[in-house]
């Protein structure tokens, strides 16, 4: 039977339709919001997947151009790999839901969102995250929902929007995102342009009082619709193994073990431990009777004793792993111009995190063309790519390509500096940002922040300020009030921490946020001294490491970089630019040299070439062909016709005048040859336009002028 439920959500209509599609999943809704059609659809399997330490969660967000009118481009006319958008949505679905599963559950979960119509007025991916929560929540699938997932804008005058519309979203100075159950905040993503940290605390907490009312929502869904959770099977170590491992190491050997400066100097004491264990086990029958392979038993007890010792170093005795304050950074370092050849490059260090950014500048021909479902988001100029090789951990696989993690880091730094990148009118360039790890233990994602600013700035790129990001961490005790926030964050702490807090932005405000947490909620206590402890360590790091190695962007780009120029003209005159089958346009690069000319529709004119010189004289042929022909002005032409009465001259592309005869000079001319040839460049004056748009031109006057302005 099909059950619908409605609610109103920033003046729209939210429709949940139970019932009517995919009954053979544990559940599945269908959800319209305005004329935004969504159907999630949520799956378990019957059975744990065997021989796995984690939790096998897999979420899709399904794209279909045909939910917005479209053809997918290119030869194959389906849809292909998912986009960026997709991607990100994904894992902005996933974040918030991942931690509200049993933590020793593992059997397989998919939740796939479909779009299949989208009205730009109603974001399909609040929509899908709503859905999300709503199909686990009123499926047998064990989940400690629900959320409700609202997005938040920021108007001119400080307002807050919820949901915003279309023309809303191109105007707004904050693109936040918050995810929360009834009681505490699960996940923050935000993109914004300097926003204070009292303005952003606000907004998360308006979007918190948005989502208890979504909760509230689905909640009586769940008392009408939902089905009983199913049992599973546990996955806990035995604990009579468990405390054998313990007593076995004891705490001082733990300890002293995870209490290192250097993540291969940790590795290797725990691997000198684990292989002992296992060494002693097998000489023993002890424990011949367990199930499953012994080695694997040791690794999660040791990898479970060792969680423990770091949680309660941090919690109980304020000791971090490598022996810092809680409020302390690690090692702060930055070059720029590691790389001779490139546009741009910088090099930033944080202890053993060390990340390169390399800065490419192209014409505007080179921007990034989006074939999605957002129609604000055609097309993209500036574009940061975040890769994390293996050897940045030490380990060996080999490289497939950009997974979703690399694409949500490039995404993230992406969004933190978007707001300081100047304006195509400022800077009539495309940006590509390359972000390389070279090592990693922890907060690279923010790393690349900082190295991105300074190799922007190495690049000559006129950004507004420099930006820097820092990551929090969080380890909680037993109750609300109990926990330790913990300042740059390394890679054992993001393992065995409850959060990873990342914040970017200027000396200003705010610019990104990505907020994931491994419990069950942050209070608003938590969030308020995250940020305030990020804004500080943010101020440090811009004041005392990156404007100590480059303190603004350089006057002039690289050598190496292309020498561009942007032209606005009537919009009208572009077909003159472009000509027939392209022959003016062709022309005009063929005269000056420069490399490609684009055009858009609105009369702007992207000129890119490899001198100063090539460019400035395209310049002056466009606007030449542009502006009407000036009568009393001076043009220089080169001769392309002689007759027996005159030459013609082109003043500029496809246009050109009658030099008469009686006109090519101060004294008589017998024959036109005697003073001029073809392709002959001269300085001519424009006389007249006579009724019929004919040009005629006068080298005399021109030299008469030339004499005249000599003599004053």
């Amino acid at each position: 039977m099909l059950r619908k439920y409605e609610m109103d959500l920033a003046g729209r209509n939210l429709t949940v339709e139970i019932g009517g599609v995919a009954e053979l999943a544990n559940a599945s809704v269908v959800m319209r919001y305005g004329d935004t059609v969504v159907v999630v659809a949520a799956t378990a399997s019957q059975k744990p997947r065997p021989g796995i330490d984690f939790f096998p969660l897999s979420i899709d967000y399904e794209e279909k151009l045909y939910s917005v009118g479209k053809i997918p481009g290119g030869f194959i006319k389906r849809e292909g790999r998912p986009t960026e958008n997709a991607i990100l949505t994904s894992r902005l679905i996933d974040r918030p839901i991942r931690p509200l599963f049993p933590k020793d559950y593992r059997n397989d979960v998919a939740v796939v969102a479909t779009v299949l119509s989208v009205d730009q007025d109603c974001s399909p991916e609040i929509t899908a995250m709503i859905g999300s929560s709503i199909a686990l929540s009123i499926s047998d699938i064990p989940f400690d929902g629900p959320t409700g997932s609202t997005n938040v804008g920021l108007d001119d005058d400080g307002g807050f929007m919820v949901n915003p519309t279309s023309a809303q979203r191109d105007n707004a100075r904050l693109n936040l995102t918050v995810a929360s159950t009834r009681e505490k905040v699960m996940m923050i993503e935000a993109g914004a342009d300097e926003v204070p940290e009292a303005v952003m605390m606000a907004a998360i907490q308006f979007a918190h009082e948005q989502n208890v009312k979504i909760v509230n929502f689905i909640d009586d869904i769940v008392a009408e619709l939902g089905k009983p959770k199913h049992s599973y099977q546990k996955n806990d170590i035995p604990e009579d193994f468990y405390k054998k491992v313990i007593e076995y190491i004891g705490d001082a050997r733990m300890e002293e073990a995870v209490f290192s400066e250097l993540k291969q100097n940790r590795d290797e004491k725990i691997n000198a431990i684990t292989n002992e264990i296992i060494e002693r086990f097998e000489r023993t029958d002890e424990f011949s009777n367990l199930e499953g392979d012994l080695a694997s038993l040791v690794n999660d007890a040791v990898y479970k004793f060792e969680k423990c010792a770091v949680r309660r170093m941090i919690l109980r005795d304020h000791k971090r792993p490598d022996g810092r304050r809680l409020d302390e950074i690690r090692e702060l370092s930055a070059i720029i111009d590691f790389l001779p050849r490139t546009h741009g490059s910088a090099v930033f260090k944080r202890g053993q995190t060390q990340v390169l950014t390399v800065t490419t500048l192209g014409s505007m021909g080179e921007a990034q063309r989006l074939d999605g479902l957002d129609e604000l988001e055609e097309n993209k100029r500036y574009m940061h790519h975040y890769n994390f090789p293996s050897y940045s951990v030490g380990e060996t696989r080999p490289s497939r390509g950009p997974g979703r993690r690399e694409i949500g880091h490039g995404a993230l730094a992406e969004r933190a500096l978007l707001p300081v990148i100047p304006s195509e009118d400022e800077f009539p360039y495309a940006i590509r940002l390359v972000s390389e790890v070279l090592s990693s233990n922890g907060s690279t994602s923010q790393g690349s922040v900082c190295a991105s600013s300074l190799s922007l700035m190495a690049a000559g790129v006129p950004i507004k300020r420099p930006v820097a990001g820092i990551s929090v961490g969080l380890v909680t005790g037993d109750s609300d009030d109990d926990f330790t926030l913990l300042t740059d964050i390394q890679g054992v702490e993001d393992f065995f921490g409850d959060m990873d807090f990342k914040v970017a932005g200027t000396s200003v405000g705010i610019t990104a946020i990505q907020m994931d947490i491994k419990i069950h909620g942050l209070t608003g206590d938590i969030i308020r001294m995250a940020l305030e402890r990020t804004r500080k360590d943010r101020q440090y790091i811009l004041d005392e490491v990156m404007l100590k190695a480059i303190d603004k962007p350089r006057d002039d780009i690289s050598p190496y970089a292309p020498r561009m120029a942007l032209v606005t003209i009537k919009p009208e005159k572009i077909a003159d630019i472009i000509g027939a089958r392209g022959k003016v346009i062709k022309k005009i690069m063929e005269d000056s040299g420069v490399d490609k000319i684009d055009t858009e529709d609105d009369g702007r004119i992207f000129i890119s070439g490899a001198t100063t010189e090539s460019v400035r004289k395209a310049v002056e042929l466009i606007k030449l062909i542009a502006n009407d022909p000036e009568l009393g002005k001076i043009y220089t032409g080169k001769v392309t016709r002689l007759m027996a009465f005159g030459a013609f001259v082109e003043i500029a592309p496809e246009k050109e005048g009658l030099v008469h005869i009686s006109q090519l000079a101060k004294e008589r001319v017998k024959q036109v040859g005697d003073v001029v040839q073809v392709g002959d460049v001269v300085t001519v004056k424009l006389t007249e336009i006579d009724s019929q748009g004919r040009i005629n031109l006068s080298r005399k006057a021109a030299l008469l002028e030339y004499e005249r302005k000599n003599q004053v």
